[in-house]
């Protein structure tokens, strides 16, 4: 037999490939979804202003264009600082919790007193609160600007102020 011979193998490379990547992006996010949204967003929102503090990002219009988000959603993450540090640290190590999620929290980070932000994020957090509301009336879409962001308007969303230390 002097011909040459011709064998032709289809070998399909990316079968195990494929099937390591898919492992390794449930694991990845199997952890993620360990750490609720909120705290990935407050922890991003803590970082964002150490950048622009430390000058290292010249403000906050170029953190949203690195970012790939309006300016408009970048001043959302970063109202999240405004919060009460005891309840950054809850959030921060905030088990997975329905129902706690950057938008409920805009109106408790719109108010200044953090006496009243805790007592809103204790209503928030218990299906009926300290103060003797349910949090679906916390979040019903009106911030703490249009109820003129003081004591008598928190009253009017959720009757008097706790008493939380």
């Amino acid at each position: 037999m002097s011909g040459t011979r011709q064998i032709t193998y289809a070998v399909n490379f990316w079968a195990r490939s494929k099937r390591r990547s898919q492992n390794v992006a449930r694991a990845a996010s199997t952890t993620a979804e360990a750490v609720p949204r909120i705290a990935r967003l407050l922890a991003l929102a803590i970082r964002m202003e150490g950048l622009v503090r430390g000058q290292a990002v010249r403000d906050y219009a170029a953190v949203a264009r690195l970012g790939g988000v309006t300016r408009a959603r970048m001043t959302q993450i970063m109202k999240l600082c405004n919060l009460a540090a005891d309840i950054q640290e809850q959030i921060l190590f905030l088990p997975p919790v329905t129902g706690v999620n950057e938008r409920n929290l805009r109106p408790i980070s719109q108010l200044i007193d953090w006496t009243e932000q805790r007592c809103l994020w204790q209503r928030l957090l218990a299906p009926v609160g300290t103060c003797g509301r349910p949090p679906a009336q916390l979040s019903a879409g009106r911030t703490g600007d249009e109820l003129g962001g003081t004591t008598e308007a928190v009253s009017k969303v959720g009757g008097p102020l706790c008493g939380v230390d």
